[in-house]
């Protein structure tokens, strides 16, 4: 299995992305799958390795990589040294950055030989799921997607009737710590003015209930962050899903940051198993 780590992708007046692929080197076509992380999450995070192994292992050809304004940069991608690209990231440019990526996938690219262009999927976690829900259903190049741990509602998550709202409106900075690295993780106020510029676009009910596509929610019964009414509001509303619930998993599926074992965590090798037996 090759394993390419820390590539980067160049687009004029953009900040670069920064990627890895892991695949089989045997110069067959494989179905690719396409990593996106979630809020305060990185390429690199917790067991995000061992997953792309085992996708890998399975026949896939995947793909991670860090959104370009999630604080990490191209020298230093775990955590979050730019806190000022963080502060200014948003939701287009997150799903800008996953079509820089698709486009990259769709051209003559070091790696041709090794991917089906037919046969391409997303995975979001978290917020990532929200971003590749979005995605799949805008973009005739996706074939199948699945979500872990994914939210249901962007919206809901701004809390416009709370004094901390207000206060962002009128400061136009709203600082949440992190509770790892304990940084204050600045969010300036042009976030929410560019969802609500495009609410319609990042509506995910309205993805979801017009996605045509195979769909795969997975997601754990004891989530703290993310509960699991929202996969089953998810599998309300879709046409053609599938819900995988994990007993008692968490909402990174027992893993953490930073992880040092050589095995995945029971509930994540659940959770992959069950993505790899979907896409096949």
């Amino acid at each position: 299995m090759k394993k390419i780590k820390n590539q980067i992708l160049v687009s004029k007046n953009k900040k670069p992305i920064i990627y890895d692929v892991f695949f089989k080197d045997d110069n067959k076509p494989k179905p690719v799958v396409i990593f996106c992380h979630g809020y305060k999450g990185f390429k690199d995070w917790g067991a995000w390795d061992l997953v792309a192994q085992m996708f890998a292992k399975a026949g896939f050809f995947f793909l991670k990589f860090n959104f370009s304004h999630n604080g990490g940069t191209t020298k230093q991608p775990i955590d979050f040294p730019d806190l000022e690209a963080f502060a200014n990231n948003n939701f287009s440019k997150e799903l800008d950055d996953l079509n820089r990526v698709l486009d990259f996938l769709f051209s003559n690219n070091p790696f041709s030989s090794q991917i089906n262009k037919n046969n391409i999927n997303l995975i979001g976690h978290s917020r990532g799921g929200g971003i590749v829900l979005i995605k799949a259903e805008e973009d005739p190049r996706i074939n199948k997607v699945i979500t872990w741990a994914s939210v249901s509602d962007f919206r809901i998550r701004f809390q416009e009737e709370t004094p901390e709202f207000k206060q962002w409106k009128e400061t136009g900075v709203l600082y949440i710590e992190n509770g790892r690295t304990k940084q204050q993780m600045p969010h300036y106020f042009q976030f929410f003015e560019d969802f609500l510029e495009n609410e319609e676009r990042f509506t995910i009910k309205r993805a979801v209930t017009k996605l045509k596509k195979p769909y795969l929610i997975v997601h754990g019964t004891k989530d703290p962050t993310v509960n699991i009414n929202e996969a089953n509001q998810l599998h309300k509303w879709g046409n053609a899903s599938k819900l995988f619930e994990i007993n008692e998993a968490d909402h990174v599926f027992g893993a953490k940051h930073p992880w040092t074992d050589n095995d995945l965590p029971n509930h994540l090798k659940e959770a992959t198993q069950a993505s790899i037996n979907f896409l096949k």
